[in-house]
């Protein structure tokens, strides 16, 4: 059953997860676009942009629409659909919530340990892998066009990419602006 499926994925997905959302990504893309194909790859990286200019945490946004996507691929009515969008974003936050509160008095107690220490300096050098494994993950044709079908959409999704890089990293243009900056230049590009 489609809810069961919802729970053990999403429960694994947030047990496993180290780095927030955009390390989250390419566990969330693995289980429901590869192993589970709840939804397509087109499907996926529209989910990723709807959660990144949606409020709240983009792992808890894409396990929400995840969830509402698979019930409805699998025949189910919208209801049940909102079901499983709380199912999956309920059992992608659990797990963590209570490890926190479990080793969180630990860690408050223990935060100058040798042993602590070394297990986040090992974390870090991760959680950055999964980050850039979670960007190369969306640079792909479904994002930037294929350059071979559609050679100008292409260029012009390089150049915005390009461009929004620049804004936000050197000149330290706020995301937002830089979101509603983008999404002009696309309305009007495109």
């Amino acid at each position: 059953m489609i809810f069961v499926e919802l729970f053990y994925v999403f429960s694994k997905i947030g047990l496993f997860n180290f780095g927030g959302g955009y390390a989250m990504l390419s566990l969330i893309q693995d289980e429901v676009v590869n192993k589970h194909q709840w939804m397509t790859i087109n499907e996926f990286t529209d989910v990723v942009a709807i959660s990144q200019s949606t409020p709240g945490p983009i792992g808890i946004n894409c396990a929400t629409y995840a969830g509402y996507t698979s019930v409805i691929h699998e025949g189910y009515p919208t209801w049940a659909a909102v079901l499983g969008a709380i199912l999956a974003s309920l059992s992608v936050i659990w797990l963590p919530f209570i490890l926190m509160v479990c080793v969180s008095k630990y860690l408050l107690k223990h935060h100058d340990s040798k042993a602590i220490t070394s297990i986040f300096s090992t974390l870090r050098p991760v959680i950055i892998g999964l980050i850039a494994a979670a960007a190369i993950m969306l640079m792909s044709k479904e994002n930037f066009g294929d350059p071979s079908e559609s050679p100008y959409v292409f260029i012009f999704s390089v150049i915005i990419f390009l461009l929004s890089f620049i804004g936000t990293r050197l000149y330290k243009i706020h995301p937002i602006l830089m979101i509603v900056l983008c999404g002009l230049a696309g309305l009007l590009i495109y």
